[in-house]
């Protein structure tokens, strides 16, 4: 991995090197913005054994020496990271934990907590001399995903690390973080990209329509990168207001739950904006209705929020999904009986 594999990080990194002045460092900003990714570029830079001389001249690792070999296969004996059971096969990163797993543990569902157990053994990892003698590393993505006891245990070790010891934890949510943890760490704040160099990024890697996605997912280039992937193209998102209006209950019946209840929400969002006289956010104003009926948006989005609470655990992801596309219509679709349709909250 490289800093110009998301360009956008090449300024946060090069600062945060030269300006480091605690042993942890907590990379924080919106999702989709590659916090994880910054977060393993520090590692790796710190882990580096190239000469100042031979690194490119804003200090990131050389990509060449025998540790970044290591850090490049994970197999590096001094860098330990700490992910979610339910985060490490999207990132990559399942095959070392996939290993001695058997029986019931290896066949329930993957917890989205970092517990205690993955800190216990991060705490025997940190107490040994480095194999390599430069550092040891540990990262910690999503911070924020750090259950109550194993927050604890790992504020110990924030207050008094040992050797030469150092943290890049990443977060999008640092209020949910403690407040002793987030005092012992240096913030490195990572904002939304420019909007030019998202959508040539997206571009490249063969998104039509770029710009019409990169709008959708909030200026979050990671985000829209993996809706297209995911198979959701610009044009869907272009017709999503038109055939929701239709109540077309196809239009997002191959959904994941969670997914729709991350994009109808910004739809809702936008007819808000419409409904007080505001420019759209997410969605252009010419595939929206002219004169959205507020109190049906108001209370549609109440219901998208009450429905969030349980989006991993749908008891029926089908009627789910078309209860939430009948209940949004009366907000796409507002001169059809305006009155009779207004969604429950």
């Amino acid at each position: 991995m490289d800093a110009l594999d998301l360009p956008w990080l090449a300024q946060p990194l090069a600062q945060a090197l030269a300006h480091a002045r605690s042993h942890a460092l907590l990379v924080q900003g919106p999702a989709g913005v590659g916090q994880f990714d910054l977060a393993l570029l520090l590692a790796q830079a710190w882990l580096c054994e190239a000469a100042p001389e031979a690194r490119p001249a804003d200090g990131r690792a050389c990509g060449h020496c025998g540790s970044c070999k290591l850090f490049q296969s994970r197999t590096h004996p001094d860098f330990q990271i700490l992910l979610p059971d339910a985060l490490r096969e999207p990132l990559g990163w399942a095959a070392e934990e996939a290993e001695g797993k058997e029986g019931k543990e290896s066949k329930s569902k993957p917890s989205r907590e970092i517990k205690i157990d993955a800190v216990r053994a991060m705490l025997g990892f940190t107490q040994t001399t480095p194999a390599r003698g430069r550092a040891k590393v540990v990262v910690v993505y999503p911070a924020e995903a750090l259950n109550t006891v194993a927050a604890n245990a790992l504020l110990k070790t924030l207050e008094e690390p040992a050797g030469a010891l150092r943290f890049a934890l990443a977060s999008m949510a640092p209020q949910a973080l403690l407040p002793t943890i987030r005092s012992r760490c240096q913030p490195v704040p990572l904002g939304l990209p420019d909007a030019a160099q998202a959508r040539d990024w997206l571009a490249a890697r063969g998104v039509e329509q770029a710009e019409v996605l990169l709008a959708a997912a909030g200026g979050r280039p990671q985000q829209a990168l993996d809706w297209a992937q995911d198979g959701l193209k610009a044009a869907t998102w272009l017709a999503l207001p038109g055939r929701l209006a239709r109540g077309e209950v196809a239009a997002i019946a191959d959904w994941p739950v969670p997914r729709a209840l991350d994009t109808l929400p910004r739809l809702a969002h936008d007819l808000l904006c419409l409904a007080h006289g505001a420019a759209p956010r997410f969605c252009p104003a010419a595939s929206l209705p002219k004169k959205p009926l507020a109190s049906a948006v108001t209370a549609w989005s109440r219901v998208l929020q009450q429905a969030a609470r349980h989006a991993e655990h749908p008891l029926n992801a089908g009627l789910l999904l078309e209860s939430l596309l009948l209940q949004g219509q009366a907000a796409l679709h507002p001169e059809r009986n305006p009155e009779r349709n207004v969604p429950r909250a």
